[in-house]
């Protein structure tokens, strides 16, 4: 939980933007209610005239447990998302079940735009099955190596077929966090940091060391470094930049390196292209802001009213 509200965020990007898609990268369908997620989506499409994508997540059931909200499962999910698209066509909805009770729901003035695209963030096997299935993209986690992402697409292509869905109609974002044309030091603050944050997890940590088939021992290592002691939430909502890059010096190269896009702009561009040739239709770049993000893009300008 946090300040960058989802719809306020999007409402103000449709309003200095044209062309360029806006997506949630992630929320989660119990965290609001049916019609209130729905009518924020509908909403967001009217006015982007139908550039929203609604990005979704599982996350873990400990934070479920801390905020008093029920926790995902794989029925829930699905039946939410039916339940939201059913909405933004504007259909009445009466539902019991897996994702709660629901007596009578139904949008007013739904306008005359698409329901958005539904994107399911998964790491793991079943998580990709299910965006497979039911979901319009899948979203990659943060640290998925190109060997990684291929494997992840294949389960998606292989579940499109089982399902009768057109092979490729679900599109696979991989999401590259990039550091480039940084110093050294800087380099490590934006990835070994941001590492860190996800690794620290219990649960977490061990799934992506799955997905990327690397022993899960170093994981023990930072999760008993002196300085995640005592800390039960999210590392950087604690520690300065600097405290976190100390734990990540625990971490292998190779956690580092080899599942994200660092040093030159030719090197970031190197990486991009190998998760491309892994399957993935197209790339969310992360952990830089854009004002970072310049050496990658040199023709490209930004300012007032550029996108």
């Amino acid at each position: 939980m946090g300040t960058k509200d989802l719809g306020v965020i999007v409402g103000a990007l449709s309003q200095v933007t044209t062309t360029v898609r806006i997506a949630s990268g992630i929320t989660h369908f119990q965290s609001r209610h049916p019609a209130l997620l729905a009518s924020l989506a509908m909403t967001a499409q009217a006015l982007s005239d139908g550039r929203f994508i609604l990005g979704i997540g599982r996350s873990v059931d400990a934070m479920w447990a801390a905020v008093g909200l029920p926790r995902s499962t794989n029925a829930s999910i699905v039946d939410h998302a039916d339940i939201f698209r059913r909405l933004c066509r504007g259909e009445k909805v009466r539902y019991d079940g897996p994702a709660g009770r629901y007596p009578s729901l139904r949008l007013n003035d739904v306008p005359d735009q698409p329901v958005p695209s539904l994107v399911f963030a998964a790491i793991g096997p079943r998580g990709l099955e299910l965006a497979g299935r039911h979901f319009d993209g899948v979203l990659l986690h943060p640290f998925l190596t190109p060997s990684a992402v291929a494997r992840a697409v294949a389960v998606v292509r292989d579940t499109e077929r089982s399902a009768g869905r057109p092979v490729g109609s679900v599109r696979v974002y991989a999401t590259v966090v990039v550091a480039c044309d940084l110093p050294a030091a800087e380099e490590l603050a934006v990835v070994g940091a941001r590492a860190v944050t996800y690794y620290q997890i219990p649960g977490f940590g061990e799934r992506l060391a799955a997905a990327n088939g690397w022993d899960p021992e170093p994981l023990e290592r930072l999760r008993s470094h002196s300085l995640l002691a005592g800390i039960r939430g999210a590392a950087d909502s604690v520690l300065t930049r600097e405290q976190l890059v100390e734990v990540a010096s625990v971490l292998p190269v190779e956690w580092t390196a080899e599942a994200a896009a660092v040093g030159s702009a030719r090197n970031c561009h190197e990486a991009f292209e190998r998760y491309r040739d892994a399957g993935a239709d197209e790339l969310v770049l992360h952990g830089s802001t854009p004002d970072r993000l310049g050496p990658l893009f040199p023709t490209i300008k930004v300012g007032p009213g550029r996108e």
